[in-house]
């Protein structure tokens, strides 16, 4: 029964970010500064809502390249890691669905997922490396990018008196890094939340372009944050000791 309540957790956690933070993006667009910023500090905003709301029960993981790094760092078992990453991909899903039922129909909000996180096509990267190019420094955005979210992560959870303010670094890590990549990837550093809105895409406007690109924001955020997880523990150099609140984005 905890099990089931944590795996509940991540799919409420999830299905909120992606409506929000994604919604933010939906409704504002990023193509403005007041777009650009506010949909960066929708994504904290909704982390740190989110931390201290069932990072009690889950550890509000929502997002499989975090999970990667608990499990690689012994913080959970192979188990909860499968229920998790399940658990946040069918929450991403209904949240991309929940956005197109806001905006007043699938077809208009997913008209706008594309612009967002899925299509390097849109990106300023293919002005510079061509469009061939611009997939594989886009994968290497995603790395590096997902590598510091997540080795914040490894250090703010790592010590039992960060517990008041861990969920609010975290939301301020997560802003910092869609600061400097949205215009460059969009910024995933999540392949949940990329899915669900590239899924929904393809399913309700039939725009193949985000889909087609998915494995970018899947496997880019996974190496990521598997080589945090590996560097903190390096550097830490001890098996940190997991908090009550393990809070991720």
């Amino acid at each position: 029964m905890d099990s089931l309540k944590k795996y509940i957790a991540e799919f409420i956690g999830t299905c909120v970010l992606v409506t929000v933070a994604c919604g933010v993006a939906v409704v504002l667009g990023c193509d403005t500064p007041a777009g650009y910023v506010g949909t960066a500090l929708a994504f904290g905003l909704v982390i740190v809502a989110m931390a201290y709301s069932i990072g009690n029960v889950s550890g509000c993981h929502i997002n499989p390249a975090v999970s990667l790094a608990m499990l690689i760092s012994k913080r959970m078992s192979l188990k909860d890691f499968v229920g998790y990453v399940v658990a946040q991909f069918l929450g991403a899903i209904v949240g991309a669905a929940l956005i197109g039922l806001l905006c007043g129909s699938f077809v208009e909000g997913s008209a706008h997922f594309g612009q967002f996180g899925q299509n390097v096509a849109q990106s300023t990267l293919v002005n510079a490396y061509g469009e061939g190019g611009a997939l594989g420094v886009a994968l290497a955005v995603e790395v590096v990018l997902t590598f510091i979210f997540v080795f914040a992560i490894m250090g703010v959870t790592s010590k039992t008196d960060n517990k008041a303010v861990v969920g609010i670094v975290i939301g301020l890590s997560l802003t910092l890094v869609h600061l400097i990549g949205i215009g460059l990837t969009g910024t995933s550093v999540n392949p949940a939340r990329s899915f669900g809105p590239a899924l929904m895409a393809l399913v309700e406007r039939g725009n193949t372009a985000a889909i087609e690109q998915i494995w970018i924001f899947i496997l880019g955020p996974m190496l990521g944050g598997a080589a945090a997880a590996v560097a903190y523990n390096f550097l830490d150099g001890k098996k940190s000791k997991e908090l009550e609140v393990n809070i991720e984005a």
